[in-house]
C-alpha cells in the first residue's frame, strides 16, 4: 500500500479547508443541514461526511454511491472480487482493516478500493484535480462491505491471525508455545526431582518447601503493607481538551451469552462524555451466540457501533475476540469494557489526560473497578473489599514503587499503536489483561492508573465465583509459567523490580492459596490429635504462622485502607470472614491448578446480568472516586 498516500493520523487540523466532501450531496440535502454539518466538522476537526452519517442524516452506502458519481469514478460492493485479486500477503491483512484501503491487481495494474473514513472524501476530492491519473485507479466501497469482504475473502487468515499471531511473531511470549521441547521436560524434571527428594529425605523435603512458602508468603505481605504506605492517588484535574482536539476513541466489547447486559451496556456508552461522533464502538459476538447476536439486532445500536462475528478459528476466549476487532480500530486509543461495565462518563477524556501528561513510554492507563451489587450477598461484599484494595491502593502502589501491573481484564486504555505493535492480546491466556502487563514491562513499556471508576456486577453465587476465580489464578499460572521460562532474560527485560513483581505479586499470590489449604490440614490435624506441638513445636511450624498472620493482617490492612480511600470504610466488618474468603481462594486456585495441566485454554464463563442494579450506581461512583 505504499503507492498509495495513507490517510492522516487523528489530530491532522484541516478545519480551515472548504468541506468539499459535501459537494456531491448540495441539490440533495437542505442547505441549512449542510451548513450544521460543515460547522459541526469545523467544531470536531472531522470530514462532514462522517458528521452526517453518524447523525443518521444519510447512510455510507449512499454517500459513498453519491461521491463516486460526482467524481466520476466507480462503486464496488466487492461481491465479485475474490481473495486472488489481492496483492497483500495474508500477514499484511489487517492493514487493509486498519486503513480502510484495499488494493487490487487487475489485468497487470496495482488499482484501490477505498472506504472513506475521517477526511478521506475531502482528500479525493482535491486529488480528482491534481493527481487525476490517481483517482483514475480508485474505486470506492463501504466500510460494510469491505468488511464483508474481509470476511468471506480472508476470514480464515484473520482468524488466524488473532488466534495465532502473537504465537508465530513472539512465540517465547505465547501460552500456547511450546518453545521445543523444554516447556514439557523442564516441570517434569523439577516434580521428578522434587519427588524423588520428597521419598529419600521427607523431613528435608517438607523444610525445603515449606520455608520457601513461608517466605514467599511473607514477602508478599511486605510488597502489599508497602502499598499501603504509598499515598492516595489524587483525582488530577487535566486541561479540558476541545472536542476538535479529541482523537477518535474506540472502545472494544467481546460479548458471549449476554443478551441480557446488551441493553445496559448501550445505555451506559451512550452515557460517556465524548462526541458521538469520534467514537468507535466495537462488539465482538461469537458465530453460535444467536441470543446476543438477536438482542444485539434489537437494539438497533447507532452508525458508530461496528458488530464484528469472530470465527471458530483457535480457541473461544475474550483475548481471541479481542484479537479479531484490532485491525478494525479506528481510533488512536482504545479501551476495552466488559457487558456489564458502567464506565465513569468522564473516563476516555480522564485516560486521554493522563496520557497526554507521560511520553510515548506509557502504553495503558488502568482505571479503577467496583462493583455496584456489593450488597447482594457476602461473597460480592467481600469481592468488593478486595477490589478497593486492589486498584485503590495495590496497583497505583505498584505504579509507584516502578513496578508492572497485573492489568485489570477491563476498563484498561491502550494506544493503538502500541498494541498492534505488540501483538494484541495472547488468545491462549486466559488472564490476558495481567499477561499484558508483564509483556508491556519486558518491552520497555509502562502502565499506570487513574481513579476513574467502572461499575461491574460481581458474582454472587458461590458456583459463579468459584469459575471466576478458578480461571483468574490459572490465567495467573500460565502468566507466570510464560515469563519465567527463561529468567535470566525477563530479568535482563524487565529488570529487578519487573521480575520480583512477577514472582511475588503472581507467584506469591499462587503460593499462598495453595498454602493455606496445607496449613488448615495441618491445623486440623492438630486439634483433632490433641497435640500443639505439631503446629508451633519447631520453628518452621512457626514461622508457618507468622506468614499466615502477616497475610491475614495485610490482607485486612489493605482492604480496610482501600474501603477508606473509597467512603465506604462501614463495609470494613466483611474483613472478619477472611479466613472463610481465603479459605475458598484456595479451593479455588486447586481447581485452577487441576485446569491448568488437563484444561489449560479453557475459558470458563462468568454469567452477567443476573441481579437487578438499581439506584446505587450513581451514590458507588461519588463514593469510589473521592
Amino acid at each position: 500500500m505504499t503507492s498509495f498516500p495513507m490517510p492522516e493520523r487523528d489530530g491532522s487540523d484541516r478545519r480551515a479547508e472548504p468541506a468539499s466532501e459535501l459537494d456531491c450531496l448540495r441539490g440533495i440535502l437542505p442547505v441549512p443541514l449542510l451548513h450544521a454539518a460543515e460547522r459541526r466538522s469545523r467544531e470536531l476537526n472531522l470530514g462532514a461526511d462522517q458528521i452526517l452519517i453518524q447523525w443518521g442524516v444519510i447512510t455510507e452506502e449512499t454517500y459513498v454511491a453519491h461521491l463516486a458519481r460526482h467524481l466520476g469514478i466507480g462503486f464496488d460492493d466487492l461481491s465479485t472480487v475474490g481473495r486472488a485479486h489481492c496483492p497483500l500477503a495474508n500477514a499484511d491483512l489487517p492493514e487493509i482493516a486498519e486503513f480502510g484501503i484495499l488494493p487490487l491487481q487487475q489485468d497487470d495494474t496495482l488499482n484501490w478500493t477505498v472506504a472513506p473514513r475521517a477526511f478521506t472524501a475531502r482528500r479525493l476530492m482535491r486529488f480528482s484535480t491534481t493527481y487525476p491519473s490517481l483517482i483514475a485507479r480508485i474505486r470506492l466501497t463501504t466500510r460494510r462491505h469491505l468488511h464483508q469482504y474481509l470476511t468471506e475473502q480472508t476470514g480464515d487468515a484473520l482468524s488466524d491471525i488473532a488466534a495465532e499471531g502473537l504465537l508465530q511473531k513472539q512465540p517465547a511470549m505465547s501460552a500456547k508455545s511450546t518453545v521445543g521441547w523444554r516447556k514439557g521436560l523442564q516441570p517434569a524434571i523439577l516434580l521428578l526431582v522434587c519427588a524423588v527428594l520428597a521419598l529419600l529425605y521427607p523431613t528435608l523435603a517438607m523444610d525445603l518447601i515449606g520455608g520457601l512458602a513461608a517466605i514467599w508468603f511473607l514477602a508478599f505481605s511486605l510488597l502489599r503493607l508497602t502499598c499501603v504506605l504509598v499515598p492516595p492517588q489524587p483525582e488530577q484535574r487535566f486541561p479540558h481538551l476541545r472536542d476538535d482536539q479529541l482523537p477518535i476513541y474506540s472502545v472494544v466489547v467481546a460479548l458471549y451469552r449476554e443478551e441480557a447486559s446488551v441493553p445496559g451496556l448501550l445505555r451506559s456508552l451512550q452515557r460517556l462524555d465524548y462526541p458521538s461522533e469520534k467514537l468507535d464502538i466495537i462488539l465482538v459476538l461469537e458465530p453460535d451466540d444467536l441470543r446476543t447476536r438477536a438482542a444485539v439486532a434489537r437494539a438497533r445500536p447507532g452508525p458508530q457501533v461496528q458488530v464484528l462475528i469472530a470465527q471458530a478459528t483457535g480457541p473461544k476466549t475474550k483475548p481471541k475476540a479481542l484479537n479479531v476487532a484490532l485491525p478494525f480500530v479506528r481510533g488512536s486509543f482504545l479501551t476495552v469494557l466488559d457487558a456489564e461495565d458502567d464506565p465513569d462518563p468522564g473516563q476516555l477524556r480522564a485516560a486521554l489526560g493522563m496520557f497526554r501528561q507521560h511520553n510515548d513510554d506509557v502504553a495503558c492507563v488502568q482505571a479503577g473497578l467496583h462493583f455496584d451489587n456489593l450488597t447482594h450477598s457476602l461473597l460480592s461484599r467481600m469481592a468488593a473489599v478486595e477490589y478497593a484494595g486492589l486498584f485503590a491502593v495495590f496497583l497505583p502502589g505498584l505504579v509507584a514503587l516502578g513496578m508492572p501491573l497485573p492489568l485489570g481484564g477491563t476498563s484498561n486504555h491502550f494506544r493503538t499503536d502500541t498494541l498492534r505493535r505488540i501483538g494484541g492480546w495472547d488468545a491462549y491466556n486466559v488472564t490476558e489483561d495481567a499477561d499484558l502487563g508483564i509483556r508491556l514491562a519486558r518491552l520497555g513499556y509502562r502502565s499506570v492508573t487513574i481513579p476513574s471508576v467502572t461499575l461491574e456486577e460481581a458474582p454472587i453465587a458461590f458456583g459463579a465465583w468459584l469459575r471466576q476465580r478458578s480461571r483468574w489464578m490459572k490465567g495467573w499460572m500460565q502468566t507466570w509459567a510464560v515469563h519465567m521460562r527463561d529468567p535470566r532474560k525477563l530479568w535482563d527485560e524487565a529488570g529487578a523490580r519487573g521480575f520480583l513483581a512477577l514472582n511475588i505479586v503472581f507467584g506469591g499470590n499462587i503460593l499462598t492459596s495453595l498454602a493455606f489449604t496445607v496449613l488448615v490440614v495441618k491445623l486440623i490435624a492438630c486439634l483433632l490429635l490433641a497435640d500443639s506441638t505439631l503446629l508451633l513445636g519447631d520453628r518452621l511450624s512457626s514461622l508457618h504462622v507468622l506468614a499466615i498472620a502477616c497475610g491475614f493482617i495485610a490482607t485486612c490492612i489493605l482492604g480496610l485502607t482501600g474501603l477508606m480511600r473509597r467512603g465506604r470504610l462501614r463495609d470494613g466488618w466483611i474483613l472478619a470472614l477472611t479466613p472463610i474468603y481465603w479459605g475458598c481462594l484456595s479451593i479455588a486456585t486447586w481447581r485452577a491448578l487441576w485446569q491448568f495441566w488437563t484444561r489449560r485454554h479453557h475459558w470458563e464463563k462468568t454469567e452477567h446480568g443476573l441481579v437487578h442494579r438499581t439506584g446505587t450506581m450513581a451514590a458507588n461512583r461519588r463514593r469510589v472516586q473521592r
